[in-house]
């Protein structure tokens, strides 16, 4: 399919100017960090939105997510912002990869400023996405701290290919030009969505149904 067009219903809407965030993930399931991370962005990073890309499936995780549609209920049910979006985006655009998706979407909404949000747990392995030079060369990234990967974040090979970009203050990171990226430091959460999992809470469901 192609991205070019205007987007219609069932679209996130966002103006010529605005600032978004995109925090993607499987959110298997969402969680209170996940919410505590998307409010430090808004704050930090001087963000207008933060949409959330619920992915159909994460290519370096080798299980399957639970249900898509139970996933979103779920991220909406827990996160309640008025700045802040639930989407299925990489589903509608059919982008399996995050270089895809923030392309199509640098496409689709001309003059809006995307940066790419992530915990300091996706920067140690950034450099194992694919074409990860690609999404730093085509919108800023907001990296966050997470419990025990501050370090390994910073040391991590893309921070290090990256390191003359870093910004210092990170309120100027949306109306950067890439590449561009800042560093985060917000209060540590222990929630995780691999340790939810592993309470086995989250697959059996409140309703007794299993996940898929």
């Amino acid at each position: 399919m192609s991205p070019r067009r205007v987007p219609g219903p069932g679209w996130p809407i966002a103006r010529p100017g605005m600032t978004v965030g995109l925090l993607g993930g499987s959110f298997d399931p969402a969680h209170a960090g996940h919410v505590a991370i998307t409010d430090e962005a808004l704050r930090r990073f001087a963000l207008d939105r933060v949409w959330w890309l619920v992915s159909p499936a994460n290519p370096l995780k080798p299980d399957g997510p639970a249900a898509l549609d139970r996933r979103m209920a779920e991220a909406g049910r827990i996160m309640r912002h008025p700045r802040v979006e639930i989407t299925a985006l990489e589903v509608q655009l059919g982008s399996r990869f995050t270089a895809d998706t923030v392309r199509h979407l640098s496409e689709i909404y001309r003059g809006v400023h995307f940066v790419w949000l992530m915990g300091s747990d996706n920067l140690a392995t950034f450099h194992r996405w694919d074409r990860w030079r690609d999404i730093a060369a085509r919108v800023p990234i907001g990296v966050l701290a997470r419990p025990g990967h501050r370090l390994a974040g910073l040391s991590a090979p893309a921070a290090r290919a990256l390191a003359r970009h870093r910004l210092t203050d990170p309120h100027r990171l949306a109306g950067s030009a890439p590449p561009a990226w800042a560093f985060a430091t917000i209060p540590l959460r222990a929630e995780s969505s691999s340790r939810l999992r592993c309470k086995g809470a989250w697959k059996q469901g409140r309703d007794g149904s299993t996940g898929s």
